[in-house]
């Protein structure tokens, strides 16, 4: 895996003064209820209100990167308490962070949460969990977090995908790989565009492994208008189902995903935003202390409206029963 420097758009003291007191009016109005359709409606028009300044560093991802850190964002990390446990327990904790994230992805496009996941909340605690250290999710810790597309078992996933570091003393490292950067052959990619394995819900979707329906077989790889693009997550893709073609057109994109990795160890203040149509993410093994000083990391989900790179025939896929809410809705 490379240590590449991912590109980076830093904020101005003003700018970031302006998120974060923008973050604080919110609040004072409307409590801390991230999934409050008072204070969704008052981050729609407070992120529509942006600088020009801002909303510059906001504009889509516009390199084969696929990715850019957001950086100028401040955190008081006396004043932000200790890391949670889990995000079950984290309530109000960092909340101003929350929403300063809420506009960030809502001057984006359109935030979402899952009915099924973090009691529906658009701004997730990613924390490590005890018991949970060797989960492919975010609650883990002990084990490498493969490398994935984000919700890639459904067709609401996310365009877009922003992760703000509040701490994370040891430099617990996010990998990420573009499609854009690979070297795949004309046959790889043509055998990995057919549909010919489902992705399984994850971990964190414990009603979606119940759903009683034939999971849809989908592409690994897509051509869109602007090139390749990918839907991939190997930790729940049932390989062991593939012709022997396709388990090794399979491999040969894992190694050079893998190949074109770079590793982004997040300071606090951070905002790692990934175009999750380009960039698979992971993160490296750590061992969690829970004496709350551990990573501590929100993460907000966007789509974008009128985007178009994604195969039509995803609009016919169940899902497995998980409703996605938008923002934008509320």
């Amino acid at each position: 895996m490379s240590t590449g420097v991912a590109p980076v758009r830093l904020l101005d003291a003003a700018s970031a003064a302006e998120l974060h007191r923008t973050a604080a009016r919110v609040l004072a109005e409307c409590g801390p209820s991230a999934t409050s359709p008072r204070l969704l409606r008052r981050v729609a028009a407070s992120a529509a209100a942006l600088p020009q300044a801002i909303r510059h560093h906001l504009r889509p991802v516009d390199t084969d990167d696929g990715l850019f850190v957001l950086r100028g964002l401040g955190v008081d990390d006396a004043g932000l308490g200790p890391t949670p446990a889990s995000w079950a327990t984290a309530g109000d904790a960092g909340a101003v962070h929350g929403v300063v994230m809420l506009v960030l992805a809502t001057a984006m496009g359109d935030p979402l949460a899952w009915e099924g996941q973090q009691d529906g909340r658009f701004v997730h605690d990613i924390v490590p969990s005890p018991g949970h250290e060797k989960k492919q999710t975010g609650a883990g810790s002990d084990v490498l977090l493969s490398p994935h597309t984000e919700d890639a078992f459904h067709p609401g996933r996310a365009h877009v995908l922003l992760l703000g570091c509040l701490r994370n003393p040891d430099r617990v490292a996010t990998t990420a790989a573009s499609i854009r950067k690979a070297r795949l052959d004309d046959a790889d990619v043509a055998r990995l565009s057919r549909a010919e394995l489902p992705i399984l819900p994850d971990d964190a979707y414990l009603t979606a492994r119940d759903f009683d329906g034939r999971p849809p077989e989908v592409p690994a790889l897509w051509r869109s208008a602007g090139g390749l693009t990918l839907r991939f997550d190997p930790a729940y893709t049932p390989l062991e189902n593939a012709t022997p073609a396709y388990r090794a057109a399979y491999g040969r994109l894992e190694a050079e995903l893998a190949r074109v990795s770079v590793a982004v160890s997040l300071c606090p203040g951070e905002v790692l935003v990934v175009d999750n149509d380009l960039v698979v993410h992971g993160r490296v093994p750590f061992t969690a202390r829970y004496d709350g000083t551990d990573r501590w990391l929100k993460r907000a989900s966007v789509r974008v409206p009128g985007r178009a790179t994604r195969p039509p025939a995803e609009a016919a896929e169940h899902g497995y029963g998980q409703a996605v809410l938008q923002a934008r809705a509320a």
